[in-house]
């Protein structure tokens, strides 16, 4: 263990989780039959682009299609367009890539296929509002979703029900061509119904559930969204509705693979792996305290995990914003520095947290570091890290301490990272 650095280390896991995530790869894995007819590709999400180019260079034979991607880098496709759009914020391109793809699907045949390339962040990139709903009435779902405290799958209920091509209305809109959808999963649970409100897999969640979940989390939707969600006009296509009778759903990559590529990479280190769970949902300061008490226990005590050993988890924290005395910061970086605070002065224990897909929150870093010594760090640079996660800033308090971590776009999106290594 002595010649183990640990933030080398901790990146290397990181590595390890995204390569087992790669579109190509996978992709190539679940390549459906040619069809008698057309070969339409859709898809969206935060690896669209990436995986687009993929299937570019694996299907022999004639395609088209269009993919929607979050605005900035993105992969160079030849046959499928590539049109981008807002995240985590709707905006009027998501409007004009909705309706590119809604288009592209319309006409088909029982002979065509529709490879449907579906990623984390589909959600906002397409906007597509109902009769009587304008884009700022999406704007506005979104904004109290990200600002409730919701779980990713309930906002994801909520969603479906506010929109002409989520909940499965795009796969619907294809019939009778057969859809295939390859889907990189960033939901807890790996349930492809809510990656990115499944624009072409329906679930059996209900108009009433989503009428619950608003009322559950007091969310503060417009009138007019309201007045839409208490009408039959809302309801989503039913999964055993014909329409989806022969289509096809395989989740080709998830946070469950991922980390258990980082365990084997850990282990052929000399470093044992626990994997505590992919799934794990909640406050992003509250799941912090937790790996952090976790962390100290197995420090401390030698218990319930011998050390040296590596502490790996995933899924989906949420950040509950109230008011708007917020910074800059995003779950993983919030998550990191709960858990800073609770092992400020304990020798022995670092962190990685990070999203998948490169980018945490607003700004440009993926996630963050932390050790004993973070806190410390902070201090000395002239920030109070205890009042940084109060008002959500968690970036500026790891920017201060120059604990940053910033691997750039990744090309794929299996939700959150993070492991804790105790020496």
């Amino acid at each position: 263990m002595a010649t183990i650095e640990p933030r080398p280390f901790l990146t290397s896991l990181f590595e390890a989780a995204v390569v087992a995530a790669d579109p190509e790869a996978a992709i190539r894995a679940h390549l459906p039959v040619r069809p008698k007819g057309r070969t339409i590709v859709v898809g969206a999400g935060k690896a669209a682009s990436q995986m687009a180019a993929a299937f570019e260079r694996i299907w022999e034979g004639p395609i088209e299609g269009v993919v929607v991607a979050r605005h900035g880098p993105i992969e160079k496709c030849e046959r499928i367009k590539v049109l981008q759009s807002a995240h985590p914020v709707p905006d009027e391109a998501g409007l004009v890539a909705s309706s590119a793809l809604l288009e592209l699907v319309e006409g088909l045949t029982a002979d065509d296929l529709v490879v449907a390339l579906i990623s984390g962040g589909g959600s906002a990139l397409l906007p597509a509002p109902p009769e009587g709903l304008a884009l700022e009435d999406e704007i506005a779902v979104n904004k109290a979703l990200l600002a409730s405290g919701a779980p990713i799958s309930a906002m994801n209920v909520v969603r479906k029900h506010v929109s002409r091509i989520k909940g499965g209305r795009l796969a619907f809109a294809a019939s009778p061509a057969r859809v295939v959808s390859l889907v990189v999963s960033d939901v807890p649970g790996d349930n492809p119904a809510f990656v990115a409100s499944g624009p072409t897999v329906p679930d059996v969640s209900s108009l009433e559930e989503a009428r619950e979940i608003v009322a559950r989390y007091a969310i503060a939707l417009p009138e007019r969204v309201m007045m839409h969600l208490s009408s039959d006009a809302a309801r989503a296509p039913d999964p055993d509705d014909p329409a989806f009778a022969g289509n096809e759903v395989q989740v080709i990559a998830s946070a469950s693979v991922s980390l258990e590529a980082a365990a084997a990479r850990a282990r052929e280190a000399g470093i044992e792996a626990m994997i505590l769970s992919d799934a794990i949902e909640g406050e992003a300061r509250d799941i912090g305290r937790m790996h952090a008490a976790l962390a100290r226990e197995v420090r401390l005590r030698g218990r319930p995990f011998g050390k040296p050993v590596v502490l790996l988890s995933g899924g989906e924290t949420t950040v509950t914003i109230s008011g708007n005395n917020y910074g800059k910061g995003g779950r993983n970086s919030e998550f990191l520095l709960s858990l800073a605070l609770d092992i400020d002065g304990v020798a022995g224990i670092d962190a990685l947290a990070a999203d998948t897909d490169g980018i945490d929150g607003s700004e440009d870093n993926a996630g963050a570091f932390a050790d004993g010594a973070s806190v410390g760090r902070m201090r000395a640079a002239g920030v109070d890290p205890r009042a940084q996660l109060a008002r959500h800033d968690a970036w500026s308090a790891f920017s201060a301490s120059g604990d940053l971590f910033v691997p750039g776009p990744t090309g794929t999106n299996v939700n959150d990272f993070r492991a804790v290594l105790i020496r």
